[in-house]
Formats: structure tokens, C-alpha cells, sequence
């Protein structure tokens, strides 16, 4: 699976090792980054199969291009390349619904600007009756989305 995902990658653009491992997490919706560990052994393996290539470069990082034999053999692959790929996206779709982060952050602002307006000196009564209100009215509103 990995090895389809490196090479769809690679065919997709030349990359290094680093740059595949980010490019995954976010295909994934940062659910998914492989390990370094797991990477330069596979992009070693795919080397040497002679389905990717080294290239010269002028960075100390190894940049991989597709070579004709792995353009060939992702093509004789390409439901499963596609189907594994299809899966990254799935993860992203699934991650994107999970993520609570903009409700935190809602949450977060509402309990600044409340702490905010009612420790100002003189607060009436009747400013925390409103502001009460307007927090019950925001839940009912929740509650019937």
C-alpha cells in the first residue's frame, strides 16, 4: 500500500523523502504520517526495483523521479494505486468532520468575552440576566440544528 502511495506520488511530481511524508499526512487530513523509518526503507526498496530513480540534486535530500519501469508498473496497478489514494481521501473527509477546532475556538471566545463584560466594575444585575439569556438562547438554537 505504501509503496503504491510513494510511487503515485513520485510519478505525480519528483520528491524527497520528507516532502512525501507531509504530503501523505495531508492527503490523510493529518490522520495518517508515516514514519521516517517506514519511508526511506520503502523509497530504498522502490529504488531498488527500479521503479524510482535518484536525482541529481542540489540539496543534501535524495529527490526520486518515477522511472519508466515504475510509470509501467503504477499503470498495471492503477485501480489499487487508485482505490489506496481514494482511502487517503477518506480519511481527510472523515477528519474534516471530526475536527471540533472551530467550536473550540467559538467556545473559547465566548468565555472571554463573558469573563470580559462581567468583571468590569459596576456590572449590573441585569447584565448578567442578559448575557444568561443570550448563552440560553445560542443553546436552543444548537439544540434545534
Amino acid at each position: 500500500m505504501l509503496q503504491l502511495i510513494l510511487l503515485r506520488l513520485i510519478a505525480d511530481a519528483p520528491r524527497h523523502g520528507y516532502d512525501l511524508i507531509r504530503e501523505i499526512e495531508s492527503l490523510s487530513g493529518q490522520i495518517y504520517a508515516p514514519s521516517p523509518g517506514v519511508v526511506y526503507p520503502t523509497l530504498t526498496l522502490l529504488a531498488d526495483m527500479d521503479l524510482i530513480a535518484e536525482q541529481p540534486g542540489e540539496s543534501s535530500r535524495k529527490l526520486f523521479a518515477i522511472t519508466e519501469a515504475g510509470a509501467t508498473h503504477l499503470a498495471d496497478r492503477q485501480e489499487e494505486a487508485q482505490a489506496v489514494m481514494e482511502r487517503l481521501a477518506h480519511l481527510a473527509k472523515k477528519a474534516e468532520r471530526s475536527d471540533s477546532a472551530p467550536i473550540r475556538r467559538a467556545m473559547q471566545n465566548l468565555a472571554m468575552a463573558v469573563r470580559g463584560r462581567l468583571q468590569k466594575e459596576g456590572v449590573e444585575a441585569q447584565t448578567m440576566f442578559d448575557v444568561a439569556a443570550l448563552i440560553d438562547e445560542a443553546a436552543h438554537k444548537v439544540e434545534r440544528l
